[in-house]
């Protein structure tokens, strides 16, 4: 890239980024005075923004990095930990998020207090900083500055090493993102990461389609047919034993993960504790889960086409996807890009520091510290912190480069530390009456210890390794440690029952589509695993298997039923509230 290209690119993403800067503070002027208004944007989010501002907290360069990376390196078998997400969130939308906007909480270790007591909520809070601090702000920060590396020639350009080069573009990345969150606030998140949303459903859309033409020397459907009739095995979402994701591991700790982060993740419930209503916030939920089903495509075929592309040239298989961007991206798109990745970043980072000050605002200072805290005063603390939180993270997140078998395994192994004890507590906690407090310390103790020594511990002090898949470990943990919780429960209960008292200061009228939407977002799940299997596109003697019409046929005509029995429960039972209650003002939201 010559010196006029880097200008331009420059240039044009300084524009874009100014334009959702400005439309942000716009929308957000003013609505940062007080703790409602900096935490949970003044509790008025709608769906829209809801929905774009989980996209780009959850897609972030780490995906684009870390999927396109391990497709490039073997199959399609990861897209299990973004597709898979749906169940739990269709059981956020239609549980539990009645229950965290029916008790008005603002952080999940808020509602620990309530259901447990202090001390749980401290240790919560510890495991989230922990979490955030040492693995998910770090892996944020280095996927950003791969691909920053890879479309601008670092190193060349200002005369210093590749490790410097890394270091460099993680700081300005991150002194940049974090002004941005410590300053603005949850809604000023929301509005930048929607108007970021967009731009990378365009860019995700642009990248398969120029690989594709790259792929097949101009043309797009021959593109197309060397990637579905050439190592077809790379299309399979069906992970084998030898896969990082195994197909088995989507049945045990999968769905735990997923349940974690999409039900319990502070960074990512915190826009649905923003909701405007109940039914703003089901309508957030449910459509960023149609943007899930779209990861396979926009953040794993790109790895396939890049392996069909560079076989096994490439140094690492973090950079198939920024090796794919610079040879196939025009130059006059490469600032709209630079952008839209940089925006992806920040809004991850953003996030998580905007969730970290929050927790330690609320839960830490205002609970902890000084209970009489001003608004302003807790504002303040919170800023404070990010801005501390951002510092350690800076110099955390270039070590990453260790990283020896790619970032998105090595993530995942991490993040074992600290989601599993947390859904269990919660799934507990609001399942149970009588489990005490004392039984969610033990379980976060013992998760940590015995994780540590089930996937590193005994082959480092012992010199043998347990062959399990740390996703299999996962389902087993959370079993073991729920029973754990239910035995302390029978033996030592609470001397009274917990009761969830309910406190909107929302209106709690859900929306009447959550349930079809539901059963539609689960028939896509169905239908993705069937399209990228052995029966679909990964079929070896032809582009489909003759199986693959009578499966998706079938899939059809049962969620239509599905659908239709779910209309008709839905309406028979608002018309006999209406009836008993003789309230003719109920009104669902639609």
């Amino acid at each position: 890239m010559n010196s006029v290209s880097i200008w331009f690119t420059l240039l044009s993403c300084a524009c874009f980024m100014g334009l959702v800067g400005w439309v942000s503070y716009q929308k957000t002027k003013g609505e940062v005075n007080d703790s409602t208004g900096y935490f949970l944007a003044g509790r008025g989010l709608t769906g829209g923004f809801i929905a774009g501002s989980l996209l780009l907290t959850n897609l972030s360069a780490e995906q684009l990095i870390g999927l396109n990376g391990q497709a490039y390196r073997t199959n399609l078998s990861n897209m299990a930990w973004e597709v898979t997400a749906l169940f739990a969130i269709v059981v956020m939308a239609i549980y539990l998020l009645p229950k965290y906007l029916g008790g008005s909480f603002t952080t999940l270790p808020e509602f620990f207090s309530t259901r447990f007591d202090e001390g749980v909520r401290r240790y919560t809070v510890i495991l989230f900083m922990l979490g955030y601090i040492f693995v998910t702000i770090p892996s944020m920060l280095y996927s950003g500055a791969l691909a920053v590396l890879q479309l601008f020639d670092i190193p060349s350009l200002l005369g210093i090493s590749y490790t410097q080069s890394v270091w460099l573009v993680i700081w300005i990345i991150g002194i940049i993102g974090a002004i941005y969150a410590i300053c603005g606030g949850l809604k000023a998140v929301a509005v930048s990461d929607t108007i970021n949303g967009i731009g990378l459903l365009i860019i995700g859309i642009l990248v398969p389609i120029l690989g594709f033409i790259a792929l097949g020397n101009g043309n797009l459907v021959d593109g197309m047919k060397t990637i579905a009739t050439n190592h077809p095995e790379k299309l399979n979402g069906i992970g084998t034993k030898q896969d990082s994701v195994p197909i088995g591991t989507i049945f045990t700790g999968m769905i735990f993960a997923n349940l974690f982060y999409w039900a319990s993740n502070q960074y990512v419930i915190q826009r649905t504790l923003g909701a405007k209503n109940l039914a703003e916030g089901q309508k957030g939920v449910l459509i960023s889960g149609f943007y899930k089903l779209l990861v396979p495509v926009f953040m794993m075929i790109p790895g396939v086409i890049a392996f069909h592309l560079y076989g096994d040239s490439l140094q690492t298989v973090d950079l198939a996807y920024p090796t794919l961007i610079a040879d196939v991206l025009p130059t006059y798109l490469s600032g709209f890009f630079l952008a839209v990745l940089l925006g992806a970043v920040f809004s991850s980072f953003n996030s998580l520091l905007n969730s970290a000050a929050t927790m330690f605002a609320l839960d830490i200072y205002k609970s902890q510290v000084n209970r009489d805290a001003s608004d302003k005063r807790l504002i303040l603390v919170s800023k404070y912190f990010g801005s501390v939180v951002a510092l350690i993270t800076l110099f955390i997140s270039p070590l990453l480069m260790q990283a020896p078998d790619g970032l998105w395994d090595l993530i995942r192994k991490f993040t074992g530390f600290f989601n599993i004890p947390i859904i269990a507590i919660l799934l507990v906690g609001v399942f149970s009456k009588f489990v005490p407090s004392i039984a969610a310390k033990v379980v976060i103790l013992f998760h940590i210890i015995t994780y540590y020594m089930l996937v590193w511990g005994t082959n480092h002090l012992f010199n043998f390794t347990v062959d399990i898949h740390f996703i299999h470990l996962y389902a087993i943990l959370f079993f073991v440690e729920v029973a754990i919780m239910l035995l302390i429960g029978k033996v030592k209960p609470r001397s009274t029952p917990y009761v969830f008292k309910a406190n909107p200061s929302v209106n709690m009228t859900p929306w009447k589509y959550t349930l079809p939407t539901a059963i539609v977002l689960l028939a896509l799940v169905a239908l993705t695993y069937i399209v990228f299997s052995p029966i679909g596109v990964a079929y070896e003697r032809a582009i489909v298997s003759p199986m693959f019409g009578y499966a998706v046929g079938a899939l059809i005509v049962l969620t239509g039923v599905l659908i239709y029995f779910s209309l008709k429960q839905w309406h028979k039972k608002y018309a006999t509230l209406i009836q008993k209650q003789s309230i003719s003002s109920i009104k669902v939201v639609s």
